[in-house]
């Protein structure tokens, strides 16, 4: 249960997010979260982006952890 409702509170920060990717042509998906780490799939144009990997340090995992302390890193699955 703890869990569920730790991926509801990632889920609705990404919500903030993805309007930044979207204005580029990219989007993000949640996957997974398990032991403070979220795994997230990157589309459209984030896919393959050379800056793909400072979008999702600097600008997801930053925030995510910012605005949930159980977060302590997000990583990207394909």
């Amino acid at each position: 249960m703890e869990n569920n409702s730790l991926f509801k509170r990632v889920e609705e920060v990404l919500e903030k997010v993805r309007p930044f990717l979207q204005r580029d042509g990219g989007d993000c998906e949640l996957v997974d979260v398990e032991d403070g780490i979220v795994r997230v799939r990157l589309l459209g144009a984030c896919q393959g982006c050379p800056g793909a990997t400072v979008t999702l340090k600097s600008g997801i995992e930053r925030i995510l952890c910012e605005e949930i302390p159980e977060v302590v890193e997000v990583e990207q699955v394909f």
